[in-house]
């Protein structure tokens, strides 16, 4: 048996860390862990609670379906919370004798030796969080017959550690909803509607009871109706999300295999006055109370007070029937192009202190609509605020968000000491009615009568800072004044003034005379050095530190292997971006 290196490990559970995530939405945690010493770390065995299997076929080969395990470990810490040690996986295929034909194939899969009914897969290094396990690739076995079903059961054992068992089940046939695709028009203008006759057929083998419809719609779009048997909720407004609302409805009734079926009344999908870029995302699954558990995702769900939602045949006779047992074809999603606009309007601030002196100053910016903006599939930061520090100060604080550059707006590696300017980039979204709030504290280095520093909302790069959907580009621009001429001599501290002016096309509290960034001397003098206080933000800003999910926006039942997906791909994009941002 080859034993593999910690490396090999690591780009073992990268490789199936997707499988993983998608299957843990579905998947039984294991038995309660056993009493064990407290310094014993305890590992969880997962994967999926049941996977149908294609029937064996008359001719030909049988077609494979993939079971994933994964592995987690519950330790937080990163640096020192793995398990460095070998490990030893069991897999006891004696329930599926007759069943399924279970092979271990792939780069996701460890060392591993089938004996008859039994696996052993050996393993080095565990580290902190849900990784890939093994990959099974099952078959239904030769003499199988629809409806037959078994399990297989996992444990695990090493020195100095325990592992909750986990058992699946393999099922010969079963129901393959599909969902057809709607040719939706996707350039719209607001106000408008169009249907959305949602339909799907049943490709599998036994007729479905029941069927869970799930609806999920980005903040510019909405679906009036709201029906009794459809449960409804809306994305938390404090969260960095897409607004969204998730409708999952129940519909009755025993929909046979080989039928298609449709909806008796169309949905209507309307374009909002605050649409812009959104998608929507319709899923057909075989409804059960554990299926509309996982869907929760421990939301707080409101019923609907409306008609029943109806589905019925959509085609006489049955449609063609398919061996695809497939549960990613019961999706789809479409993106929507609103021609719309949002006014982001910059505020600056006004204060006044004695030098050596402290002072605090709150600057930013108002999304003041009518268009909600949010960069669904890319994941990119939406805008930034670009501050420049007055002349005579320099900043001993700062929000987390926000990055010290060069007086120029160009890459600095010095994040310490006091800088000429700083960026501090939204997240992917940004709401009507909300924006970014940001806290900077500064010394008073030397006292200058109406020192000021530009305070621009603008887009993320640098060399094109136009806002490609702001029609008033004049009021992205406000300033920090500091000892203003109706501050005295600048003793007492000035109060907090938006510079706002509600939307108008016009820079606010524009300064007699303003720095050029280039020859600033902010931030040369002072010993200090800025802190890390976390940004405010105002309620419904959308504008948290955390990036939501990117690349297809997969409906995943389970919130926490949603994240574990979404992160990997957010960061690294938007890493690669802000690389090339510096060069």
């Amino acid at each position: 048996m080859t034993l593999c290196s910690p490396r090999t490990v690591l780009h073992r559970a990268a490789g199936s860390i997707a499988a993983a995530g998608l299957l843990a939405a579905a998947s039984l945690a294991g038995a309660a862990a056993p009493a064990q010493a407290a310094d014993t770390p305890v590992f969880t065995l997962g994967g999926p609670a049941e996977t149908a299997l294609h029937p064996y076929p008359e001719s030909g080969k049988p077609k494979s379906s993939t079971v994933g395990i994964s592995l987690n470990n519950p330790s937080e810490d990163e640096e020192n919370g793995g398990f460095g040690g070998y490990f030893t996986l069991t897999f006891d295929l004696s329930g599926v004798a007759g069943v399924a034909d279970v092979k271990f194939e792939g780069e996701g899969n460890p060392d591993c030796e089938v004996t008859g009914t039994k696996a052993v897969c050996e393993d080095w290094g565990i580290w902190p969080g849900l990784q890939g396990a093994a990959d099974l690739l099952v078959t239904a076995a030769d003499g199988s017959e629809n409806g037959d079903t078994g399990t297989i059961t996992v444990t695990g054992e090493a020195e100095g550690a325990t592992f909750t068992p986990f058992t699946t089940r393999l099922t010969v046939g079963g129901p393959d909803l599909v969902m057809e695709r709607l040719p939706f028009k996707t350039e719209l203008t607001p106000g408008e509607k169009q249907q959305a006759p949602i339909t799907f057929a049943n490709r599998g083998t036994r007729d479905a009871d029941g069927v869970l419809l799930t609806l999920r719609y980005s903040r510019g779009l909405d679906i009036p109706q709201r029906y009794s048997n459809c449960e409804y909720t809306v994305d938390d407004p404090g969260q960095p999300d897409f607004g969204s609302t998730t409708a999952l409805c129940s519909v009755e009734g025993a929909f046979e295999a080989g039928a298609t079926y449709t909806l008796a009344t169309p949905l209507t999908l309307e374009a909002t006055e605050r649409a812009y870029y959104d998608t929507f995302l319709y899923r057909i699954q075989e409804d059960s109370a554990a299926q509309r558990t996982a869907q929760r995702a421990g939301a707080l769900f409101e019923r609907g007070t409306g008609g029943v939602l109806k589905a019925v045949p959509a085609k006489k006779g049955p449609a063609a029937r398919s061996a695809d047992l497939d549960p990613y074809d019961n999706q789809q999603d479409v993106d929507f192009r609103t021609k719309n606009t949002a006014d982001f309007v910059a505020y600056g601030d006004d204060v006044a202190g004695a030098e050596g002196s402290f002072v605090k100053a709150d600057i930013g910016f108002r999304n003041e609509g009518p268009a909600w903006i949010g960069h669904i599939r890319s994941g990119e930061d939406v805008a930034t605020v670009d501050f420049t520090v007055p002349q005579g100060a320099s900043v001993t604080s700062k929000p987390e968000r926000c990055r010290a550059v060069t007086a120029d707006g160009k890459y600095r590696e010095d994040q310490t000491s006091p800088a000429p300017r700083y960026v501090c980039n939204t997240s992917m979204t940004v709401r009507d009615g909300s924006g970014l709030d940001l806290p900077f504290e500064l010394r008073v280095d030397k006292a200058m009568v109406g020192a000021s520093g530009a305070v621009t909302v603008r887009n993320t790069w640098l060399q094109n800072p136009k806002l490609p959907f702001d029609p008033k580009p004049g009021n992205n621009t406000a300033y920090l004044i500091l000892n203003g001429e109706g501050d005295g001599d600048g003793s007492d501290s000035g109060g907090a003034t938006e510079g706002g002016d509600g939307g108008s096309d016009e820079p606010s509290t524009p300064p007699t005379s303003s720095p050029d960034p280039e020859e600033s001397e902010s931030g040369t003098s002072g010993s200090t050095t800025s802190g890390g206080s976390s940004a405010g933000t105002a309620g419904g800003s959308g504008d948290g530190g955390g990036l939501a999910s990117t690349g297809s926006i997969a409906l995943i039942a389970s919130g926490t292997a949603a994240a574990a997906l979404a992160a990997g791909l957010v960061l690294f994009t938007a890493a690669r971006r802000r690389a090339a941002r510096h060069s």
